[in-house]
């Protein structure tokens, strides 16, 4: 498949997981939020990775893709939304396995920061 067209279905898949995320956040299901935004934003910084670089490395950190973004000059201010948010960044990490395997309930406030970042993020490069 080439490159594009991956990067199109990710980007989809990554829009899909957003507007998921902000319906559960609505219907007040908050860990579930919380695990979309961070679906939303590992796919669509993959997306990004691949249209830049020609791959992506199958990896579920945030942090580490985020890093990846540092090399690309027209992409620091995407870095910085990372470098200004580790920390809920680092909760997005903690939450991909803790709302799969642990039982772990999230606030109303956790999803709200959550969707924020994601929304933020899927802003870069964002499909029409």
């Amino acid at each position: 498949m080439p490159h594009i067209d991956e990067v199109k279905i990710l980007r989809k898949r990554a829009k899909a997981f957003l507007k998921t995320a902000e319906t559960a956040y609505q219907d007040e299901e908050y860990d579930l939020t919380v695990y979309l935004c961070e679906q939303a934003i590992q796919l669509h910084l993959k997306s990004i990775l691949l249209e830049e670089l020609g791959d992506y490395p199958r990896t579920h950190s945030l942090t580490y893709l985020f890093q990846l973004l540092q090399k690309i000059e027209e992409l620091r201010n995407l870095y910085n939304i990372y470098k200004d948010n580790k920390q809920l960044v680092t909760f997005l990490e903690d939450a991909y396995i803790a709302t799969r395997y642990l039982p772990r309930e999230y606030s109303k406030e956790e999803a709200r920061e959550a969707l924020k970042l994601a929304q933020e993020v899927l802003k870069y490069r964002e499909l029409p």
